[in-house]
C-alpha cells in the first residue's frame, strides 16, 4: 500500500496520476485493517458512514467511471432512490470482498488507462441532471476526479477509523508494513 508518491519518471503523467490514485486507495485500505464486519459496518459518528460503505462506494465509484470512459453503462446504475445503498455493505457482503472487488477494479483503471492513446481522449458525461448537458471530459479528466473522490473519502476513513478504535493513519501504516513483512516471511498475518 503506498504511503510515499515517488517523482514520475520524465514525461510519464499517466503514470503519475496512477500512482497518486493508488496512494489514496492505501488509505481506504489502511482503514479496515484489522476490523471485524462489525466493526466495519459501524457508524460511529454523525454522518452515518461506516469504513465498510466507503469502501464499497469508492469501488462502486471508479467501476462505474471506468464504464463511461469505456463507453459501457455503469454495472451498477444509481438513481435518488438507491444512492445510499452504495455506501452500506449489503447482507452477505464482506471486507474482503470488496477489497478484492476494488482490487479488480483498480487494475482494469490502470491497463484502461496505459493502454489509451491519450489521455487528452474525451468521452462524455452521462445524461444525469448534475452534469452539464452535452459536455464530455478526458482521462486526464477522470484521473483527477477519481484522485479527489477517493482522498476525500480516505479523509472519511481515517476519521472513521479514530473513532471506532482509535488507531490513527501512522498507527495504520506501521500495522500495513507488519503485516507485508509477516507476508513476505510465509506466516499469517496477526
Amino acid at each position: 500500500m503506498v504511503t510515499h508518491v515517488r517523482a514520475e519518471a520524465r514525461g510519464d503523467e499517466r503514470g503519475a496520476l496512477l500512482a497518486f490514485l493508488a496512494e489514496q486507495r492505501g488509505g481506504i485500505r489502511r482503514a479496515v485493517l484489522g476490523l471485524t464486519q462489525e466493526q466495519a459496518v459501524a457508524r460511529p459518528s454523525a454522518s452515518g458512514l461506516s469504513l465498510g460503505g466507503l469502501l464499497k462506494h469508492v469501488a462502486e465509484v471508479e467501476q462505474g467511471w471506468l464504464a463511461r470512459a469505456k463507453g459501457e453503462q455503469p454495472p451498477v446504475r444509481r438513481d435518488e432512490s438507491n444512492w445510499h445503498e452504495c455506501f452500506e455493505l449489503a447482507a452477505g457482503e464482506t471486507v474482503a470482498q470488496q477489497l478484492a472487488h476494488w482490487e479488480q477494479v483498480a487494475a482494469e483503471t490502470e491497463k484502461f488507462i496505459r493502454s489509451a492513446p491519450g489521455l487528452d481522449d474525451t468521452f462524455p458525461l452521462p445524461n444525469d441532471p448534475w452534469f452539464p448537458p452535452d459536455e464530455a471530459v478526458s482521462l486526464r479528466w477522470l484521473l483527477l476526479h477519481l484522485i479527489r473522490e477517493t482522498a476525500r473519502h480516505a479523509g472519511h476513513a481515517d476519521i472513521i477509523r479514530e473513532s471506532l478504535d482509535g488507531k490513527t493513519a501512522f498507527e495504520l501504516v506501521a500495522l500495513a508494513d507488519a503485516e507485508k513483512d509477516q507476508e513476505q516471511d510465509g506466516q499469517q498475518p496477526a
